[in-house]
């Protein structure tokens, strides 16, 4: 699927970038192939406008933040988060031209991050219940951009089949490759997975396990958000400690996006440190990223397709694929990909030879 080609799929909330980034003034970033520029406004919360000035097209994430108004670095016109025009500078006395605006994107803050949705949302924001509960400490672990696909990381998240080879230099059993079954849930906003699987705990997890015994059990109770969005629901029964992750795969383009990754733990800063949960959990997505930046970009959700074949411990990546799919049949679309994808005829076509 060519995320950029689905109309729909602009209909949903994506965490662009910590809010912190805003504090030294506007941002760049682009969303499903759609340029934006980021700002704070006065009162903290952020605002998005497409990421060109009206006037000579210069991009406005050059510019400067005024007030709640963001003024382009070029000329000094100056807009407003809806994206209208509220000051020509060279024109003090005239008025501002009709239609003189610039497209204007949903956008709030929400657990430290700017989210945005490019049209109106069909969903809100996953709902992280630890986020301020008490017991809950959170921390921002990743925001890196990765060249795959969203497909590609949702459906690995819940592939408990990968383990055993891409993660056996820490907690993957390389000797136990049969993977553990999802007790799997269909919800309104995509599904519940909850398994038990068995774990190597080399010394360098004692402090993130919370045991010390060569292998220990990861209790998962997982999510699944559409379209791009999921719950690592870790808890170690043997030590009681919870290690909560969400991820955003924001995309950026149809083989481009940004993973964006939060972790919850119940235990104390003394207990494990900040820097070693960071450190862990970079070494285990870093084994992910190499892998799944090695396949192509363009999965196929449509399995009629029969691009590629599948096993039992698919499952949940083909429930992942068959949402996939109900969304874009319920919106009038098909499955864009690259023996489909729309071509764009130049208006004035290079002349031939007798020309």
């Amino acid at each position: 699927m060519l995320v950029t080609q689905q109309p729909v799929l602009r209909r949903f909330w994506y965490a662009l970038m910590p809010i912190s980034r805003l504090d030294d003034g506007p941002q760049p970033f682009t969303l499903l192939g759609e340029n934006l520029v980021l700002w704070k406004k006065a009162n903290g919360e952020p605002a998005a406008l497409r990421d060109r000035c009206c006037h000579r097209t210069a991009k406005l994430s050059k510019g400067f933040v005024e007030g709640d108004h963001i003024v382009c670095g070029y000329h000094g016109w100056t807009y407003d988060c809806s994206g209208a025009c509220v000051r020509i500078p060279q024109n003090p006395d005239a008025a501002i031209p009709a239609g003189a605006k610039v497209p204007a994107f949903h956008c709030q803050e929400k657990y430290g991050y700017v989210w945005v949705a490019l049209e109106d949302p069909l969903r809100p924001i996953p709902h992280f219940p630890e986020d301020g509960a008490p017991g809950y400490r959170r921390i921002f672990q990743f925001y890196e951009e990765w060249k795959t696909s969203p497909v590609r990381v949702m459906e690995n998240s819940f592939d408990n089949s990968h383990f055993s080879f891409v993660h056996k230099a820490n907690f993957g059993i390389l000797n136990q490759p049969v993977p553990q079954k999802y007790e799997l849930v269909e919800t309104d906003f995509g599904f519940e997975g909850e398994t038990t699987i068995p774990i190597n705990n080399p010394p360098a997890g004692h402090r993130v396990t919370g045991v010390t015994t060569p292998t220990t059990r990861r209790h998962l109770a997982n999510k699944y958000y559409l379209p791009f969005s999921r719950r690592f629901g870790c808890h170690y029964p043997d030590s009681g400690i919870d290690h909560i992750i969400y991820n955003c795969a924001t995309p950026i383009s149809d083989d481009r996006l940004m993973l964006v990754q939060w972790l919850y733990r119940n235990d104390s800063e003394e207990q494990c440190s900040t820097q070693e949960l960071i450190d862990w959990d970079a070494a285990i997505t870093a084994e992910d990223r190499d892998i799944l930046e090695a396949t192509d970009a363009d999965a196929c959700i449509d399995t009629r397709r029969r691009q590629e074949f599948h096993m039992p411990s698919d499952k949940p990546g083909l429930l992942i694929r068959r949402m996939l799919m109900d969304v874009l049949a319920e919106h009038g679309e098909v499955e864009m990909h690259a023996g489909n994808r729309r071509t764009v005829v130049p208006i004035h076509p290079e002349p031939t030879a007798k020309e």
